[in-house]
């Protein structure tokens, strides 16, 4: 399946939304793919220089975090977006890991910042192709399943990803991985699990350094949900009762 190729213009200074990659060599065949985004970024576009200083940390921290993986993942920024991907070379297990290892030492350092990503990864068919059309001007088409399902997830997925989380789609999902997860003999794959009623994804707990850390973790990120929606009862209790 393919996606019609989008223009990337790369960056030219700290105040131009554009693109930020790497080299990166063609590729085809299956992989997996993560593609992530800062959570609440329009939001963000309404106070110029924090969307700005979010760019600059997911460019910046993007790249290190790719270059800590010494080629073991690819990938590119696109405005608030990131798409990254695994070479083939290693067993399933091994390739999953170098993913994982990159996605959580990005969301950690944006976490930093005060800024979160939803990420979603999937795994199948991908192929990456680089064009030069001209000087400044770079066509990067990008095809494949496991694009379409990661950016697919990631935009409308049931039920929807939530700020701050990483998910892997089911669909696909290699029994080399499957039957691996929450085993200690990988330290981030033991940290992949299932989510309250939802059987079409694994989550990845990149926050939490300990399996048995995951369910104290999801009390408080409910119950944190749990207090915003009562904060906004009050207000319109306040508001329709003339408080």
């Amino acid at each position: 399946m393919g996606l019609s190729h989008r223009t990337l213009i790369s960056i030219v200074n700290h105040h131009q939304i554009g693109t930020i990659s790497m080299p990166i060599k063609q590729f085809e065949g299956s992989t997996f793919v993560a593609f992530l985004d800062i959570s609440g970024f329009k939001e963000l576009m309404k106070d110029g220089d924090r969307a700005w200083n979010a760019l600059d940390v997911l460019y910046q921290e993007g790249y290190n975090s790719i270059q800590a993986s010494h080629g073991k993942v690819e990938g590119l920024f696109v405005s608030d977006s990131g798409i990254l991907f695994t070479r083939n070379g290693d067993a399933l297990p091994a390739m999953l890991t170098n993913l994982l290892r990159v996605v959580q030492r990005l969301n950690r350092r944006m976490l930093g910042s005060n800024y979160m990503l939803t990420t979603s990864i999937a795994y199948g068919s991908f192929k990456f192709q680089e064009r030069i059309e001209f000087p400044g001007i770079d066509k990067n088409p990008i095809y494949g399943n496991a694009y379409v399902q990661a950016f697919s997830d990631n935009a409308s997925g049931t039920p929807r990803i939530e700020p701050g989380f990483c998910r892997i789609v089911r669909e696909n999902l290699p029994g080399e991985i499957t039957s691996n997860v929450g085993t200690p003999a990988d330290q981030l794959l033991h940290l992949l699990a299932e989510r309250r009623s939802d059987r079409r994804h694994l989550y990845f707990y990149w926050n939490l350094s300990h399996r048995a850390d995951i369910e104290a973790f999801e009390r408080e990120y409910t119950n944190a949900y749990s207090l915003k929606y009562s904060g906004m009862l009050k207000a319109l209790k306040r508001g329709a009762n003339g408080v």
